[in-house]
């Protein structure tokens, strides 16, 4: 089903592609915009890993540069029945992280070094158990096809300041430059939207199963809040100048300093930590329950 939705995804966003590349140069431009959507799909599909983490300058780790953090990861993968996935730093000293890769098999799950620094062994398990969770319900491969097209979109869509509208005869030229203004305005906001329905409610899925990954819930919820904090202090440049790839980050990393985050990609941290809490509270409640069942019997017969 995941790849059904990716599918649908797909189509989706290389029809607005191309209606931009229409509004831009008429039919020529949408054929042009057509044969360029392909090619990023078929790009994206399979480098849309390495793409992203090479846009955030993350650099793989083994157990001989990072020892901990990859034996952490590869604990918490086993909980998780996945296979290992590859393990990046990002020297970033705003504390997040993010999941990529198309599959299970190829996947990598990358943490800032403020990530680091910030968070206990039990916090940091739990950030990591949420992305692990990620790439078990094939979240990755769909949040990171979105981050490359919908960049793609806007970057297309601001040619349209300079080329848009005039180029398709004079008889037009009103309806090309009304639309092109439109669509300058209404295609990035389309992308981001449907990056808004797959984020938020991905990011309530995997905190359930990661809290259930790790074990600790509450350790989870410490973890968003802290990141949430700092994230609104310490600027990600990246992510300020590309934010198309925010909704693949455990928290949002754009300061709300500018209009980018005028509709956030993430649920509202105070909810999310709110569910955990209420998980916390029912995983107790089971382990007391079957704690009772299987204590000795206490009655005394006189």
């Amino acid at each position: 089903m995941s790849y059904f939705r990716t599918a649908i995804l797909l189509a989706g966003l290389t029809a607005l592609f191309v209606a931009v590349g229409y509004l831009i140069g008429g039919p020529s431009g949408a054929l042009v915009a057509f044969f360029v959507a392909a090619a990023t799909n078929l790009i994206t599909y399979w480098n849309s890993d390495r793409l992203v983490l090479s846009m955030y300058g993350a650099q793989q780790v083994d157990e001989r540069t990072a020892p901990e953090l990859v034996h952490n990861v590869a604990e918490l993968a086993r909980r998780a029945g996945l296979p290992m996935p590859r393990v990046y730093i990002v020297d970033n000293p705003q504390p997040n992280a993010f999941a990529t890769g198309r599959n299970p098999k190829n996947a990598a799950v990358a943490v800032t070094s403020g990530l680091l620094n910030m968070l206990s062994h039990d916090e940091l398990a739990g950030v990591i158990s949420h992305e692990l969770a990620h790439i078990k319900n094939h979240d990755t491969l769909l949040m990171t096809v979105t981050a490359t097209i919908a960049g793609a979109i806007s970057m297309l869509a601001q040619f349209g300041l300079f080329f848009g509208g005039g180029n398709r005869g004079s008889s037009n030229s009103g309806i090309g430059a009304i639309g092109t203004l439109a669509i300058i305005i209404l295609a990035p906001l389309a992308a981001m939207l449907v990056q808004m329905a797959i984020s938020r409610t991905r990011e309530y899925t995997a905190d359930n199963m990661g809290a259930r990954i790790s074990g600790n819930p509450a350790a989870l919820a410490s973890a968003l809040a802290k990141i949430d904090v700092a994230a609104h202090q310490i600027e990600n440049t990246t992510a300020e100048r590309d934010p198309a790839t925010a909704h693949l980050f455990i928290i949002n990393p754009l300061s709300g300093a500018r209009m980018d985050n005028l509709f956030s990609t993430h649920p509202a941290t105070k909810n999310r930590i709110a569910a955990l809490e209420q998980l916390a509270a029912q995983l107790d409640q089971a382990h007391f329950g079957r704690t009772m069942r299987s204590a000795p019997s206490t009655d005394v017969t006189l």
